[in-house]
């Protein structure tokens, strides 16, 4: 992916994590790896107005050493440390997603585990579900490389993982895959959530009707979805075309 079209996407990605609920405020980044020890992050400018209005201006180039240097006036993420040891531990990793969904968070407060409780309702949910959504059980911020290896123990070999009382991380090969991976979580949390708050106690859906659910493909449930939020930005006219960015 070329540089112009990268910080592009990472601003997009911003805007649908904000649009969707999972970034209400200036909380909240993306990352884009553009090399083998560098990436594209969302940083903090001088005249910030948060995730939902984030343009190309606003994502720029870090190193993994951490000998970095931004454009004045803008801040690096504090909690940088969580793309770079995610990327620097999982090769295959291109994007990273930081972000504070109000549901995971709660459900996770609450003491609700996130079970594969659905099913065709949100099939790439459920399978994340299936395969465990792992915990970090400390709500603090992961400002220093230690914590963030820390972080990446308690997410094993998943693409996601829970920050307690804080947020949530997810990683993915694009963009997409990052900030739709939060989406699903967040989805199910919901779910889960009101369940809950209902009075219901559902199991895990069985082993039989898990079999029947089939893999949809990328192309529904990446390329399709992603498609349908950037119009979604577009149609509500905050789109980077709309905006003048």
């Amino acid at each position: 992916m070329q540089l112009t079209q990268a910080r592009r996407s990472v601003a997009e990605a911003c805007r649908v994590m904000a649009f969707a609920g999972l970034a209400t405020d200036v909380l909240g980044h993306v990352s884009f790896r553009l090399g083998p020890d560098e990436l594209l992050v969302r940083c903090r400018g001088p005249q910030d107005k948060g995730l939902l209005f984030t343009t190309p201006d606003d994502v720029h180039l870090v190193r993994f050493d951490g000998r970095n240097e931004v454009p004045a006036g803008y801040t690096m993420p504090s909690e940088l440390p969580i793309h770079v040891e995610v990327m620097r531990s999982r090769p295959a990793v291109n994007a990273v997603v930081h972000a504070h969904p109000q549901a995971t968070v709660m459900a996770d407060l609450a003491g609700l585990r996130l079970r594969p409780i659905i099913g065709a309702y949100n099939i790439p949910a459920m399978r994340m579900a299936h395969d465990g959504i792992p915990v970090y059980p400390r709500a603090v911020l992961i400002r220093r490389a230690e914590l963030a290896v820390e972080m990446l123990a308690a997410m094993g070999r998943s693409p996601v993982c829970v920050l307690r009382g804080h947020g949530l991380v997810t990683s993915g090969t694009t963009i997409a895959e990052a900030v739709i991976r939060a989406l699903n979580v967040e989805s199910l949390a919901r779910v889960v959530l009101r369940v809950a708050q209902a009075g219901g106690h559902p199991p895990d859906l069985p082993d039989e009707d898990i079999a029947e659910l089939p893999d949809l493909g990328s192309a529904l449930n990446e390329e399709n979805l992603w498609r349908y939020h950037l119009a979604r930005l577009n149609r509500a006219k905050l789109g980077l075309q709309k905006s003048g960015q």
